[in-house]
This record gives C-alpha cells, structure tokens and sequence, in this order.
C-alpha cells in the first residue's frame, strides 16, 4: 500500500496537503538490532517506515516484553514520549535492516499550523493508536491463547517468518513453548 493510501485510511487529504507533509521527509538507516530510541530518550522524529521490521519493548525481570511491531507503511514512535515531548519508558528496535523517513516534532507542529487537514489527520491517527492500544489490552484479557495466536496470523501474517518467534510470544503474552505448540498445529 502506498502511503498517501495508508494516510487516507484514517483522514482523506488531498494531494497537496499530503505533498506538504513528505516534502521535507528524511532518511534514516538502521541496521537489525540497531535501536531507534532507548528508554529515557525523547522521541523528537516521527517515523515513516519504508522497509524492515521494528519492535517496541521494554525490560522487565530479565525478559523482553513486547508492545508492539512496525512495518510498512506503518509510523514508528513512542506515542506518548513524541507527543509531550518526554522521556520514553520503552525502546524501539530493528529486528531486521530498516529505512524510514522522518519528520520531527518541531517540524510537524509547524505544519499544523499551515494545515489543518494534516493536524486532523494526525489527530485521526492519535484515535485510532488509542482504540488499537484498548482493543488489544481487551484481547490480553478475553481471549484464549489460541484466539490471540489466530488474530496475529490474520493481521501479520509476515511477521511469522521476519520476528523471532520468541518475540511474537511475548507480544501476546505467551510462553514460548506454547506459541511452538500453536505454530506447529494450529491453522489458519
């Protein structure tokens, strides 16, 4: 999917509206395991992912606990800590070789001054990352290891292949011997 057809997925902006916004995008490359922020780092660039596949996490009790994972045509940010300009509580990291475009905070709020179809979309955007963030803290909490492993394979089935299955276990809150189990038997 193109991204001016991703955007228009939450907000339809017109071109030149949408030509305003990705004039001045930069490239960033980052290679697998490079990090793209650290915890207690602010988010000061909002990321377009071009390529690769980028997980947002954080420590606790030795173990790898994963929020989320970006691919394109995807953002990739810290929400909270890019929108109040604070500190991150969580990294994110590339899982495999990674292009992203990015425009910063600064930048961004510039525009909203210039456009307020762009500062709507971005609001359309910040709606639906909560819905998302809601949905899925519902699904931790009513579905069956089992729903939650067929849910993933019907949104992401790439990821099966590109994120280390340890990953994807700790995404839905999961063992890693039981989502082997899930893998090797259920079909979807």
């Amino acid at each position: 999917m193109e991204r001016h057809d991703y955007l228009k997925l939450f907000h339809d902006i017109d071109k030149s509206d949408y030509e305003l916004l990705t004039e001045n995008l930069k490239i960033k490359r980052f290679k697998k395991g490079d990090f793209i922020t650290v915890a207690g780092q602010v988010q000061k660039e909002l990321f377009f992912v071009k390529s690769g596949v980028q997980m947002s996490h954080f420590e606790a009790d030795h173990k790898t606990q994963v929020i989320a994972f970006t691919y394109s045509p995807n953002l990739c940010a810290i929400p909270e800590s890019f929108s109040f300009q604070a500190p991150s509580k969580y990294f994110i990291t590339c899982l495999t070789d990674s292009e992203l475009e990015y425009i910063t905070y600064q930048e961004l709020i510039a525009l909203f001054d210039q456009s307020q179809q762009l500062e709507r979309l971005f609001r359309r955007i910040t709606e639906f990352v909560l819905a998302g963030m809601i949905n899925r803290h519902i699904e931790l909490h009513t579905m069956t290891i089992e729903e939650r492993y067929k849910n993933f394979c019907e949104r992401s089935p790439h990821l099966l292949q590109l994120v280390p299955h340890k990953h994807i276990a700790s995404y839905l809150g999961i063992s890693p011997t039981n989502f082997s189990k899930l893998f090797n038997n259920v079909k979807f």
